[in-house]
């Protein structure tokens, strides 16, 4: 987690709109390992497996800073969160006050969504706990708690396709904490719980395929995602089993 700052919390205008490729903002604070903390971002941060966007903040002068990811922040007094956006090495500095617009690298986070959708689908293909699982643009894996190595790449492609082609529709709900709490099988993770104490947990809903608790982007439709194809099944621990997988037009 990036070094704490004092400042309001930021509006997320990802989680809004995921497709929301810039944005308009103003830089209110820079903390001192130089994070810039905006009022507004499209900037996803990273959490949950899916690594933060990069991308690039332009002044009205058309100058230019290159954002090389993003992460949470929170204030100095346990505060609101914040976004920190994290320059490139290299940068001129940005004053507070300053505005910009934002935006993000559209065809890495696209390629991370299709990702992230994706394995929701295969955590319900593989009906077993996730113990751990990555986001990455244009592959992505989830690891499971399966005592027998029984996994078979083919037959789990094949699934994962034909679900995909259903092109089930792919959006939110919010429940809350003590509706989560009541119903403890919609979470599929063992390492890594949703967050709580704000008094509501989002939820992703694939229209009949799978509900579960999520803070990530998706795309809209499990079409969008396209074909793809598990490259491997390891063994990762007596019963531990990774499942890798890549979108077939991943250039």
């Amino acid at each position: 987690m990036a070094r704490r700052v004092s400042s309001p919390a930021t509006q997320t205008v990802f989680r809004d709109d995921p497709y929301a490729t810039s944005c308009e903002a103003t830089v209110l604070a820079v903390n001192e390992i130089g994070g810039i903390i905006m009022d507004r971002s499209v900037f996803y941060p990273t959490g949950g497996g899916q690594p933060g966007d990069s991308g690039v903040l332009t002044t009205s002068t058309g100058d230019t800073i290159t954002i090389a990811t993003t992460v949470k922040g929170r204030d100095e007094d346990g505060g609101p969160d914040v976004l920190v956006h994290v320059p490139a090495e290299g940068q001129s500095p940005i004053a507070p006050g300053t505005p910009v617009t934002a935006e993000i690298d559209w065809n890495r986070r696209h390629k991370m969504m299709q990702v992230h959708t994706c394995l929701h689908l295969l955590s319900a293909v593989v009906p077993f706990p996730v113990t751990g699982g990555q986001v990455g643009e244009g592959k992505g894996r989830l690891d499971f708690a399966i005592p027998e190595n029984n996994l078979d790449k083919d037959v789990i492609t094949a699934e994962l396709n034909r679900l995909i082609a259903t092109d089930s529709p792919v959006g939110d709900d919010w429940i809350t904490d003590a509706e989560l709490a009541a119903n403890p099988e919609l979470v599929k993770t063992m390492s890594v719980q949703p967050p709580t104490g704000a008094g509501r947990v989002r939820l992703i809903r694939i229209e009949g395929l799978d509900l579960q608790p999520c803070g990530g982007t998706h795309v809209g439709r499990t079409g969008e995602i396209g074909p793809v194809t598990v490259t491997k099944i390891e063994s990762k621990g007596r019963q531990n089993r990774r499942v890798a997988i890549t979108l077939n037009d991943n250039n």
